[in-house]
């Protein structure tokens, strides 16, 4: 069921909520969290809303949108409630501020989150500078952000790392966990010989392959570059590398030496799984803070120089 109320009120939108409710028959009992979502007006919210609706069949949620328009409008508060089939396991409340109401997101919000349950704040397109310092940031115990939406891809991480705060995250590094796990494998099976150093090679302006180079060179402490190129990642080691790679059917391919090749099949990560992921840890996730620390530390170089899996 949806519902629009147009040119309306904090307070009508709240009564409106449990009429709804109890009229569809639809209950809010085991809401686990209030997921707090923030747009610019020029930003689309139909596929964050429904990324968020399909994470809410694992953590069932209210689901609030915040679509801030020109402050230079009339102030005026446009909302519409979503329940029952059109809001998965969540409710869905959108709020489309204008005016005043637009310089002022937070006031709006805190009468629809939940009492007695966590609050994460996501921005699922242009994020501010400083989210822990941010009103709508302060809402929230988790912040999350998607540093492949920054304008600035090149850079985003550095400005990350200078204002990160305990609760920051990020959709980008939640995209590559596949990636750390299976890395994290092959550097546990035999032989143990230390990793030397490790070469990462991906597309231009990636978080993702910045992150990733970031974690390994954070994780094992050895000198670590990132070249443009295919994606591939080798870890160096005495008796020759093992190298994480992707074939032409977008399976990963581990090699190593004396072992015969591993094939893994991936499922692409979709914004719904990565959402998911991030909502079933509510603290700090010091694991990413120490990457954001690491890709600060990785060496540049100008084009790929390692090695293909065909070598």
């Amino acid at each position: 069921m949806i519902v629009d109320l147009p040119d309306t009120s904090t307070g009508v939108v709240a009564k409106r909520i449990v009429e709804v409710r109890e009229s569809g028959g639809a209950i809010s009992l085991g809401r686990v969290l209030t997921l707090v979502v923030v747009a610019e007006h020029d930003e689309p919210t139909e596929g964050a809303i429904s990324a968020a609706i399909d994470a809410s069949r694992e953590h069932p949620s209210r689901v609030i949108v915040v679509s801030r328009g020109d402050e230079n409008d009339d102030t005026r508060l446009d909302a519409q409630i979503r329940v029952g089939g059109d809001a998965g396991a969540s409710e869905v409340v959108v709020l489309a501020l204008h005016g005043e109401l637009a310089a002022h997101p937070q006031s709006v919000v805190i009468p629809f989150l939940l009492p007695d349950t966590p609050v994460v704040t996501w921005w699922p397109g242009t994020a501010p500078s400083h989210p822990a310092a941010d009103p709508m940031g302060m809402l929230g115990t988790r912040r999350l952000l998607d540093a492949s939406k920054d304008p600035h891809p090149d850079t985003v991480l550095a400005r990350r790392l200078a204002n990160y705060c305990a609760g920051d995250s990020d959709i980008t590094w939640t995209q590559i966990t596949p990636w750390r796990g299976i890395l994290a494998s092959a550097v546990d099976r035999p032989p143990h010989e230390a990793i030397t150093a490790v070469d990462v090679s991906g597309p231009s302006k990636s978080p993702a392959i910045d992150l990733l180079a970031g974690w390994l060179r954070a994780a094992l402490g050895v000198p670590t570059r990132r070249s443009i190129g295919s994606f591939e990642v080798r870890l160096h080691r005495a008796g020759g590398p093992t190298v994480l790679a992707i074939d032409e059917n977008s399976n990963a391919v581990l090699t190593a030496p004396g072992k015969p090749d591993g094939r893994i099949a991936l499922i692409r990560r979709n914004l719904p799984m990565c959402l998911a992921e991030e909502l079933r840890r509510l603290d700090a996730d010091d694991i990413y803070a120490l990457a954001l620390a690491g890709a600060a530390e990785v060496e540049t170089v100008e084009r790929a120089t390692v090695g293909r899996i065909s070598e």
